[in-house]
């Protein structure tokens, strides 16, 4: 689904020094597979996201999302229309001032039948779960209400691939668990690609795999449960782990636990007990 080939890139290509935000990433995500992509602010995780959709094009290297190379102009709408992104806050991606009709706008706008707008509009909002609130005006809703009517945007287009990035980040703990269940009925049911890109390692947990970034390059990758047994590296670039995983690792510290590699409580009683 997406291949990132020795990417670099930079803002001012121009300058005689040049300092690149990501250097020599790379990397490869399956169809329907969820991949979180974690790192402290400046480790370039956003600005990978950019480059994904083909807001920003690679300085070097290459990036094909479905064998489209996003440096090829003739393929940015099909890239897009096959990634899907969703940004941090709702406010800057919701344009009209009716639910309906702003999951209808992309649809509308790839000129799709009137008939086939309908069905998708309901399907999408009726998976990210807020079908009663078709008429209801965006701006009056609450951040996790907001955002998952900007992801059904996303998926009235179906996009086989939706990128995300730090949609939690400005949402209190109903509306982060709002959308993070929003997203794991994508990845389940409905089969899409994704790629979280989350400062929040708890959302983490359910991912088939963690990227772990540090200073535009790629500093860890695996399942869940091998970075988050990496406690001493993680710290050691600013970065926490799940509170259950700390707690565990505080007690194996102290002679408590022999195993200290746990990503739920129930894992943790079951290894107290």
């Amino acid at each position: 689904m997406i291949k990132v080939e020795k990417v670099y890139f930079t803002y001012n290509p121009e300058e005689e020094n040049v300092d690149y935000v990501l250097k020599g990433v790379s990397f490869e995500i399956k169809d329907g597979e969820f991949v979180a992509i974690i790192g402290h602010n400046g480790s370039g995780k956003s600005t990978l996201a950019k480059l994904l959709n083909g807001i920003n094009i690679p300085t070097k290297g290459d990036i094909l999302i479905n064998e489209m190379n996003t440096k090829d102009e003739s393929h940015i709408w099909d890239i897009r229309k096959t990634a899907g992104m969703v940004f941090q806050n709702p406010d800057n991606q919701i344009v009209t001032t009716i639910v309906e009709e702003e999951v209808a706008f992309g649809p509308e706008n790839i000129g799709l039948p009137r008939e086939e707008i309908r069905k998708r509009v309901d399907h999408s909002l009726k998976v990210v779960g807020m079908e009663k609130y078709l008429y209801h005006a965006p701006h009056l809703l609450s951040g996790g209400q907001k955002q998952r009517i900007a992801i059904a945007g996303i998926l009235a287009m179906n996009p086989s691939c939706i990128i995300l990035d730090e949609p939690t980040a400005m949402l209190d703990p109903i509306g982060r668990k709002e959308v993070m269940e929003t997203i794991f009925t994508l990845n389940e049911d409905e089969n899409k690609t994704i790629l979280l890109i989350t400062h929040n390692m708890e959302e983490t947990i359910k991912a088939d795999r963690v990227i772990v970034m540090n200073d535009g390059e790629i500093y860890l990758q695996g399942s869940p449960r091998e970075i988050f047994s990496k406690v001493k590296e993680l710290k050691e670039i600013g970065l926490d782990v799940p509170q259950v995983t700390e707690l565990a690792y505080e007690l194996n510290k102290d002679g408590f636990l022999d195993d200290y590699k746990v990503l739920s409580i129930e894992e943790l009683v079951e290894k107290i007990c």
